[in-house]
């Protein structure tokens, strides 16, 4: 699998400030390093928070279970469990390009980084626009960088050999 980038929102028109979020990518898909699993970063394409994912083939033991399925620990908890879904496109959706001789029938776990400690551009540009309420002092914006390493603690806990307990 080649990591790919894409840049997909028009932050302009959705009236985002500046911030942290500027030269980020809108979607990115990238193998785990340590496992191979494929994972996404996808940002909601109007708040502009960052979504996780972390695909597993068929054959998997966890493969076609529910999120609340799982003991995982991850930001937020897990939020997502499906496969990908055929009406997105490339650029924006929950699915990746699989490489030569890869899996592309993969079910996807994934999370998201919209909880209460968490703000968004959108948030930040409300709150700047006197919307009633402020943004927790608190919370913070989860960048590309801290999703990828949140998908890779995933990655490892789905890392799991048939018929075992543990992860490798």
């Amino acid at each position: 699998m080649r990591t790919k980038q894409y840049m997909t929102i028009d932050r302009d028109a959705l009236g985002w400030p500046k911030g942290p979020w500027d030269g980020e990518p809108d979607k990115v898909q990238w193998p785990d390093e340590a496992t191979g699993l494929p994972c996404l970063a996808v940002r909601n394409s109007c708040r502009g928070n960052w979504c996780g994912y972390v695909g597993i083939a068929e054959g998997h033991q966890h493969f076609g279970k529910g999120y609340s399925d799982l003991d995982i620990e991850v930001h937020g908890g897990l939020t997502f469990a499906n496969k990908c879904d055929p009406a997105e496109t490339e650029a924006t959706g929950i699915c990746h390009v699989p490489g030569d001789g890869e899996p592309d029938h993969v079910w996807w776990f994934g999370f998201d980084c919209a909880h209460s400690w968490d703000h968004s551009p959108d948030d930040v540009r409300r709150s700047s626009e006197g919307y009633p309420w402020t943004i927790d002092p608190n919370s913070s914006y989860k960048s590309l960088r801290y999703v990828q390493n949140e998908c890779a603690k995933l990655a490892t806990q789905l890392n799991i050999p048939p018929d075992a307990k543990e992860p490798r």
